[in-house]
């Protein structure tokens, strides 16, 4: 019980999970984590954290973000309420893929699961209103180590309109200050090394 289907992505260790469900009258059931068939997959992150948010609206856009140096985090992130289009972007610099990014939808009802390694940062934008958001990190949040990246950056060109009908230019977007201000990728250095 509790087999996986990973789906491989454009970017190096960005996968799409899929865990098995099973339902019937009653409705369903499905292991959210299970360490020993995430092992078997080769998903081998010691998961220390876990942590839920609320979005009230539809078009709140949360990210790019992502955690410096030691702080850095692993995160396995699904959506356990509504839909959200998640993002990974590649901030590694000397990485074939920098600054390009892969977007999967998460909905409660496909039960999908994006990974997402440390060296990429991290958004969501909810496709409808009353979202919560759970994610597993494998290092603690810490404040000092925050950092993020400006979500409309043109260098990275996150499509947001093409899952939300009425963005131009974070026209209809919920954002935080600290998202709405935060820098390009061309204006920082996130600290992360391709190391292949």
């Amino acid at each position: 019980m509790g087999k996986i289907n990973i789906i491989e992505t454009s970017l190096e260790g960005v996968l799409i999970v899929e865990p098995a469900v099973f339902g019937d009258h009653r409705g369903w059931f499905y292991e959210s984590y299970s360490e020993r068939d995430y092992f078997a997959a080769g998903l081998t992150y010691k998961f220390i954290q876990d942590n839920r948010s609320f979005s009230a609206a539809k078009g709140t856009l949360r990210g790019i973000h992502f955690q410096r140096a030691d702080a850095a985090q692993a995160k396995l992130v699904w959506c356990g309420q509504g839909a959200v289009l998640d993002v990974a972007v590649d901030l590694r610099r000397g990485s074939p893929t920098w600054l390009k990014w892969e977007a999967t939808i998460l909905t409660a009802e496909n039960k999908r699961q994006f990974m997402i390694p440390r060296g990429f940062g991290h958004a969501f934008l909810t496709l409808a209103d009353d979202v919560e958001f759970c994610y597993k990190a494998d290092n603690f949040y810490d404040a000092a180590a925050d950092g993020g990246v400006r979500y409309d950056d043109p260098d990275i060109g996150v499509d947001w309109g093409a899952y939300f009908p009425g963005y131009a230019g974070g026209a209809g977007l919920v954002l935080s200050g600290k998202d709405k201000t935060a820098p390009l990728a061309k204006d920082m250095d996130a600290g992360f090394i391709y190391t292949r």
